[in-house]
């Protein structure tokens, strides 16, 4: 772990460690500059040391210009250009790689997860070496059984149904044959930069987020589950429910489950394997961190 515990359980007034907020876009020019205005005002909140890097994925729009305006008129903003479009994995790579900073987490440019509680988060480091978004199922008598809690977990997980089934179907379908029992695969994770730069990823989908935090649970990391909610789009169109996005999705994953993942799945990798607390299992956490969570746990309403 980054920090050693205090005595103290409550947030410093801003975060000790540097901070680098990755994302990437795709003929975005609707959205980019209220999201760059939005993620410099939170980073500003939170740290003193910070930075934003975006990846124009060969925007055929607008978003390149508007990036190197923005990065001109703010040093803390790197712009890194596509020569041509890579897709959602690879322009994930491209960041995360060109991280600087101690931590590293990302953010949709259409802000789809809600960062109202990072100090928080942030501050949970001292304790876990991963913070791991999720989106929170409302606690009820019924969401402990398996069936009904998935009818739960749909209302939360998207802008819409459709979009919702296909979440939910790539969750299990994921569950099934990694065996890594996290609870949400695609949502915002914190992680120590070093971390994630010395792990050698192949995926070139949406599928390297799970294939981060697989890949880190294998290396016996230490994770917490915090409930971050989704927020639906209201401007641009979103791209990663087009058949198109599904079926690299699918085809990422067939490939790195052959390459690696039927290893992990039977046991035959990792088996020195990470811990995962969660929020909404507050037990299993020691006093500190409990203190700490203790605003979260009305996200479970």
């Amino acid at each position: 772990m980054s920090e050693s515990a205090t005595p103290s359980s409550q947030p410093a007034a801003k975060f000790s460690s540097s901070l680098s907020l990755v994302s990437w876009g795709y003929n975005e020019e609707e959205l980019l500059e209220p999201f760059l205005d939005r993620a410099f005002a939170l980073l500003a909140s939170v740290a003193d040391d910070y930075e934003v890097v975006f990846v124009d994925d060969c925007s055929t729009d607008r978003t390149g210009a508007i990036a190197g305006a923005y990065a001109a008129r703010q040093p803390r903003l790197r712009v890194l250009h596509n020569e041509r479009n890579l897709n959602v994995g690879l322009c994930c790579r491209r960041a995360l790689a060109a991280a600087t900073k101690d931590y590293v987490f990302w953010q949709t440019v259409d802000w789809s997860y809600d960062l109202t509680h990072l100090r928080i988060y942030l501050e949970l480091l001292r304790y876990f070496d991963i913070v791991q978004g999720i989106r929170p199922v409302p606690i009820r008598l019924l969401s402990y059984i398996p069936v009904i809690r998935s009818i739960y977990r749909v209302k939360s997980r998207s802008d819409n149904l459709y979009k919702a089934i296909i979440s939910l179907g790539n969750y299990y379908l994921l569950r099934i044959l990694f065996r890594a029992p996290f609870q949400d695969f695609q949502n915002v994770t914190i992680y120590p930069r070093g971390l994630v730069q010395g792990l050698q990823l192949r995926g070139r989908s949406s599928f390297v987020n799970p294939e981060l935090l697989i890949r880190s649970y294998t290396r016996g990391a230490r994770f917490i589950e915090v409930p971050i909610p989704f927020i639906a789009r209201t401007k641009g169109a979103a791209k990663g429910a087009k058949l198109s996005a599904i079926l690299r999705s699918l085809r990422d994953i067939l490939v790195n489950w052959i390459a690696w993942g039927w290893r992990v799945r039977f046991g035959l990798e990792g088996k020195g394997c990470g811990q995962i607390f969660r929020v909404s299992e507050p037990f299993h956490l020691d006093t500190e961190a409990l203190r700490l969570v203790a605003p979260l746990f009305a996200s479970y309403r």
